[in-house]
């Protein structure tokens, strides 16, 4: 594993300038705005995310209006008490995608959600005094406590709602196979805690948070 300064200097050479590259940096929010975050826009955020695991992103972004019509507003309160009556209503709602269980992942997320927020005063304060330098707990409890959270569509669902967060892309697969820190594709906990490590060593030499790492990464790869 080389020194993350090596990793950033081939991303330069493949994108022409440190600003080009700095250009496409994608950074976190702060914990402030975090905690500002109601829960309602999380589980907004959740089901986004769930929605378009294995299914064309722009299309549940401009069906999205209708969703939020469709769950009234991602009310964690409201939504987390849908019966089998309103996930039979909503499998027929043509304002939405109608994945049955996805659906249903919206109903226990509902409920994870609100958890949560019960627990650490919000979802969102629980989100912005977790440690970005354990992004592989925090998707182990989305993945025992929430539903389809687990993997890529949690690390997605982090990125975009602006938390620090990594994402195993296929580049930035690519980019730590050949640095050395895994084999292949990380899938289980072993390889995950290699890939953390690997994210907190080069957040510490450079200075850099984990979510600009993995875009740099990415950039490193062509």
């Amino acid at each position: 594993m080389r020194a993350f300064s090596e990793i950033e200097a081939l991303a330069i050479q493949h994108h022409g300038s440190r600003e080009a590259v700095e250009e496409k940096l994608t950074r976190p929010i702060t914990g402030d705005e975090l905690r500002a975050i109601p829960d309602d826009r999380w589980l907004s955020g959740m089901t986004q995310a769930v929605f378009s695991a294995g299914f064309v992103w722009k299309v549940i972004q401009a069906k999205w209006d209708g969703f939020e019509a469709a769950f009234e507003g991602f009310d964690p309160g409201k939504v987390a008490l849908y019966s089998d009556d309103d996930i039979a209503r909503l499998v027929s709602d043509e304002r939405i995608v109608r994945n049955g269980q996805k659906i249903t992942a919206t109903v226990k997320n509902a409920q994870f959600v609100q958890e949560i927020a019960s627990e650490h005063g919000g979802f969102g304060a629980f989100l912005a005094d977790w440690p970005a330098t354990d992004q592989t707990g925090l998707l182990e409890v989305f993945a025992k406590r929430g539903s389809r959270l687990g993997g890529s569509t949690g690390q997605y669902f982090l990125r975009f709602s602006g938390w620090d967060a990594f994402i195993a892309s296929g580049d930035v697969v690519k980019a730590l196979i050949r640095e050395g820190v895994i084999d292949k594709a990380p899938t289980g906990k072993a390889a995950m805690k290699k890939v953390q490590d690997a994210f907190n060593q080069w957040t510490e030499e450079s200075g850099r948070c984990q979510s600009e790492i993995s875009r740099i990464l990415a950039l490193s790869v062509g």
